[in-house]
């Protein structure tokens, strides 16, 4: 029994050392491949890597390295007569109406890591689509305001993916990886010219095989049909995560108007959901109305903005502007809702009527869906027509 017992433990250490030897050759063939630069943050900002930091701007449209401030002659070329090349000389682009502008295209694999833009004119006027890869459909289609939380007018944002600043600046921070080629379009569909200085900063460099793709869809109804719900996203098929919801509510009614319930469907539900929560508020990490008592003990919506959340009023100016209007941001950046083979998110627009029933709303309703998944992505929906885009109050 002793020389049993003996073997039986030598053969046991033999094993841990050989797989603890895996181990170390596993971690170490991983630290020798270095750290790809993609997923930077706090923790790991001190980390070196041979990822390529590269910049396209109307200065630079290609982002090649060392062609920056080339321009001879551009949008700016009045004010830098005196000074030449290197002054400031194409800083924006127009955009003639009904017309589509290619603002990048990147050849080989990396990462968008931030956008930034300032549009002029009406931010549901210009359709903002991201193509990875080979692909002949855009896995983004969002009008630009809605896709940076701010369809109908600035209100400030200061969020961990998305940042509204003075006056119109716009800047994304969702990290978009490619392996192939990326291309960024925006398509003017309003009667009038508009001005764009944008910047896009990416980085070129390994992606790994894990790496999902990025996904934006823009949705609206208006009025959401009676005893309807409205629909966020369907059709999702694949393996991913869905990572944020931003909405813009316009409510036809008096009274509350986010009672309703978010259900997310996802891996083959059909009747009933996975996920289900418990009110318009709640979803968007608010609660009781978004509302707080004024110094008059009058309830009164109050904004906010927060890392993952946030919630802001555009109320009626008294005269023509009669409809107050909600932007309501969720993103889960620490709490992706994973799927493996579909997803579908519906909200209801539920209210209040009387002897304490819940009343359907017919309110109109825009939103975009946030999500990472593996290519290739099923159709979007037809986005609207400029007619069908606008905000009405």
């Amino acid at each position: 029994m002793l020389r049993y017992s003996t073997n039986h433990n030598t053969m046991r250490l033999r094993a841990f050392l050989f797989l603890l030897a895996a181990f170390l050759t596993l971690e170490a063939a991983a630290q020798k491949g270095g750290f790809d630069g993609i997923g930077t943050n706090m923790d790991n900002l001190y980390r070196l890597s041979d990822a390529q930091t590269r910049s396209i701007s109307p200065e630079n449209p290609t982002g090649e390295k060392g062609k920056g401030g080339m321009a001879k002659e551009g949008t700016a070329s009045g004010p830098a007569r005196d000074l030449g090349p290197g002054w400031k000389v194409n800083p924006f682009i127009r955009i003639a109406a009904h017309t589509t502008y290619t603002l990048a295209e990147i050849e080989g694999g990396g990462a968008i890591q931030h956008i930034w833009m300032t549009p002029t004119g009406n931010w549901r006027y210009s359709i903002l689509r991201m193509y990875w890869d080979d692909e002949k459909e855009p896995s983004v289609e969002v009008p630009v305001g809605d896709f940076f939380a701010a369809a109908y007018e600035y209100k400030p944002i200061s969020s961990l993916a998305v940042c509204v600043n003075p006056g119109s600046a716009f800047n994304s921070y969702w990290a978009m990886p490619f392996r192939k080629k990326c291309r960024i379009t925006l398509e003017n569909v309003a009667d009038e010219e508009m001005i764009l200085y944008y910047q896009i900063d990416y980085t070129r460099t390994t992606v790994p095989d894990d790496a999902a793709y990025f996904h934006a869809q823009f949705r609206r109804v208006n009025p959401v049909p009676y005893k309807d719900v409205y629909t966020i996203v369907d059709g999702i098929k694949g393996k991913g995560h869905y990572v944020g919801t931003y909405m813009l509510w316009q409510s036809k009614s008096n009274g509350w108007w986010g009672e309703g319930e978010i259900k997310f469907y996802m891996d083959g539900d059909t009747q009933y959901p996975t996920i289900c929560g418990t009110g318009t508020e709640d979803y968007f990490c608010g609660s009781y109305a978004f509302a707080v008592k004024d110094k008059n003990g009058q309830q009164q919506y109050e904004d906010y903005s927060t890392s993952y959340a946030g919630f802001h009023v555009f109320k009626p100016d008294g005269a023509f502007k009669s409809q107050t209007m909600f932007g309501m941001y969720r993103w889960h950046i620490t709490d992706p809702v994973r799927f493996n083979k579909d997803l579908k998110i519906t909200i209801q627009a539920l209210g209040w009527r009387s002897g304490g029933r819940y009343l359907p709303l017919q309110d109109d309703i825009s939103s975009v869906a946030f999500w990472y998944q593996t290519e290739p992505h099923a159709p979007f929906p037809k986005i609207h027509s400029k007619d069908g885009l606008e905000i009405v109050r």
